[in-house]
């Protein structure tokens, strides 16, 4: 008897220590997301109440000091890329010196202009924006092969700024300071990082029918709404109260890939003249820019968000961008642009069977943020 309850005693005691453990990992997990919602339901209700023009007044400077951060000379330049075009699509993918493999794979996949020309009857524009690599040792190395490389496919446009997350904001004024010099009659202008999967054919289509209305103050991507700067230190994404001192970001379109019409980027690129871009995260810039001249983004559901696209034939029939690829362009391009990817939605039964697996895929599996649920039911 007394064994026993000796044994009984041992297992309460493993199981108040086991609840001790749980309940601390819970208080843990559970204080970090609380500070999250609380600061995100706080920015986003500010956001709504509240006009967010302070916040460009305060980061307004003279053009002189603005032209500081983008007064970069070229090392690689095609000022002639753009001339005498009727180009529908300008598309600017940020790369880095070393990522010569993805840059390959894109020009034989997604980013193929003489496949777009062909096939789709326009003209894209595909050029690789870079800065050089931040390592003295490595930059002589890598600048010689991206001489090579640029020398074959002309396809470069590179400036003399170190190529750093901390840089990415440099990068895209590299983008839309390029736009304006030498391809400003380019109708549209998309901003993609070397790691997404852009479905070119879906996207062509897409733009043709905006084209076609004549829009203005055109701007689609995933859009982050009233998003609060992230203050952990140890985050990538840390800004100190010092370089961003308010409580919420103006809404912006992740820089993997969004698109913005003619008129936008050339309005954009002005108010990137007068404003400070010490901030070194691109798309909270893009998004300073865009509130300075009254343009929000505007939500596009098949465009990514934090992860890839569900593998399914049916989510690959709207595809827009899909987020976080490296190894496997060359299989996704080939079943993207597969004749019979557009024939299994077509007809009632077909479009039934599509709504159902992206339903299944989207709102019931949601295992990874790409695309809404709602995108199941379009």
């Amino acid at each position: 008897m007394f064994v026993c309850f000796r044994r009984i005693r041992k297992c309460q005691l493993r199981q108040l220590i086991m609840m001790c453990f749980l309940l601390s990992v819970i208080k843990v997990y559970w204080e970090s997301l609380d500070n999250n919602v609380t600061s995100h339901v706080k920015s986003y209700s500010f956001r709504l109440l509240n006009s967010l023009d302070f916040i460009s007044a305060n980061l307004t400077i003279s053009q002189e000091e603005a032209r500081k951060f983008s007064n970069h000379r070229y090392l690689i330049n095609h000022e002639q890329k753009c001339v005498e075009e009727d180009v529908l699509l300008l598309l600017l993918v940020k790369s880095s010196p070393e990522n010569f493999e993805r840059r390959h794979a894109i020009r034989s996949t997604w980013g193929n202009e003489v496949y777009i020309k062909k096939n789709l009857g326009v003209t894209v524009r595909v050029l690789f924006a870079l800065g050089v690599h931040p390592q003295p040792t490595a930059r002589k190395r890598l600048q010689q092969k991206l001489l090579q490389e640029d020398e074959i496919y002309q396809d470069l446009i590179q400036q003399d700024f170190l190529d750093t997350f901390h840089n990415l904001t440099i990068k895209l004024l590299l983008q839309l300071g390029w736009k304006n010099a030498y391809c400003k009659h380019a109708r549209f202008l998309m901003s993609a990082d070397d790691d997404i999967f852009v479905h070119l054919p879906n996207l062509i289509r897409y733009l043709q029918e905006v084209d076609h209305s004549g829009v203005k103050d055109f701007w689609i991507g995933k859009v982050h709404r009233g998003a609060p700067p992230i203050r952990k230190k140890d985050s990538k994404y840390y800004v100190s109260h010092e370089m961003y001192p308010w409580s919420l970001y103006p809404d912006y379109t992740p820089g993997a890939g969004y698109v913005i019409s003619r008129d936008v980027a050339s309005r954009t690129y002005q108010a990137s003249l007068t404003l400070n871009a010490s901030i070194y995260i691109d798309d909270v810039f893009m998004g300073i820019c865009a509130n300075v001249i009254g343009v929000s983004p505007q939500e596009h559901v098949f465009f990514s968000g934090e992860d890839r696209a569900p593998n399914h034939i049916c989510i690959y029939n709207q595809m827009m961008t899909s987020h976080g690829h490296v190894k496997d362009f060359h299989e996704l391009w080939k079943l993207a642009t597969d004749p019979a990817v557009q024939q299994v939605s077509s007809g009632l039964f077909g479009k039934l069977y599509c709504t159902i697996a992206k339903i299944r895929l989207l709102c019931l599996l949601h295992p990874v943020k790409t695309y809404p649920c709602k995108a199941a039911f379009l």
